[in-house]
């Protein structure tokens, strides 16, 4: 089954190109079927390559999906075209008074900053709390994991003495969770970040688990026991090109950065990457929306506590 996304919306052409099924608005409203109401709130700078990039990992289930774009109002973004974003995004304000199937809350590009001092870190904040009753299940990504994590359950972030970049094989701790059914014991997942969560604690926390973990990058998955919110503080929605982008993009900026670990062949950034990790991106979005949200979700949204 499709995706619904917005009419016009840039990546369905991108998405098209990859054999992806979309739909626009106007012929969703004519099918017969409730689809899973999913909200996206993109923090990420470009926005319209984490839509492209979610959106994939979002399409590979026999559902119909409808998506909702939401940005925050106290940001201005730099780099994605406002008139993209007024087309596009809705607001906080537009949305409150609905009730959704799932949403992402995707990272963003202040994990150095104290969470108190981020702009928009009151209206995150509000976002978050109406999850509670208005969301069935919410999965947060990398620095909106670690801010989910430090709102919900106190769970505080620590700086790394290095930047956490590249490919890292994690480990499952709970192969029987529905999250990570199918998953080999070990799988790769790019990582992308200053900062880390830490296992001592997560494990104070009574109502969290850690799903999996890496020796080399850390917690990598944790999920609350009742199914209704997901942190991962990785980055399996990422394209093949994205590290090497980053990557390169820091060099040009004479700013330290090291070549991303496990990434290009031979660690020579001159190869192209080899794309290690799809596979198991694709099944771990999989199973969040055919678990946790299709078949857990009310089919009624306004019976939503």
């Amino acid at each position: 089954m499709p995706i619904t996304v917005p009419d016009g919306l840039p990546s369905i052409g991108l998405l098209r190109q990859e054999n992806i099924f979309t739909i626009n608005e106007d012929r969703a409203s004519h099918q017969d079927i409730r689809p899973l109401k999913i909200v996206l709130l993109n923090l990420m700078p470009k926005k319209i390559e984490t839509e492209t990039q979610l959106l994939r990992m979002l399409s590979n289930t026999p559902l119909q999906i409808e998506i909702e774009l939401l940005q925050v109002t106290s940001h201005q973004s730099k780099n994605t075209p406002q008139e993209h974003l007024l087309k596009f995004y809705r607001t906080f304000a537009d949305i409150r008074e609905e009730k959704f199937d799932g949403m992402i809350i995707t990272g963003a590009p202040v994990e150095q900053m104290p969470f108190e001092e981020v702009d928009y870190w009151e209206e995150l904040c509000a976002i978050m709390e109406w999850t509670k009753c208005h969301v069935f299940s919410t999965l947060h990504i990398c620095w909106g994991a670690q801010a989910g994590l430090y709102y919900h359950y106190g769970v505080p972030k620590h700086d790394l003495p290095r930047k956490m970049f590249g490919i890292y094989n994690q480990t499952l701790l709970a192969p029987t969770h529905e999250i990570l059914r199918g998953f080999s014991d070990c799988f790769p997942a790019p990582h992308s970040r200053h900062t880390e969560i830490r296992a001592e604690d997560i494990e104070q926390v009574e109502q969290l688990q850690i799903l999996a973990a890496s020796e080399q990058s850390g917690v990598h998955l944790v999920g609350s026991r009742d199914g209704r919110q997901f942190f991962v503080t990785g980055h399996s929605e990422y394209d093949r090109e994205t590290l090497a982008n980053e990557y390169f993009r820091d060099l040009s900026k004479n700013l330290p950065i090291q070549v991303p670990k496990n990434y290009f062949p031979g660690d020579d950034p001159s190869q192209k990457p080899l794309l290690t990790w799809r596979s198991h991106g694709s099944l771990f979005y999989s199973n969040w929306l055919n678990y946790f949200v299709y078949q857990k979700t009310p089919f009624d949204l306004s019976r939503l506590l």
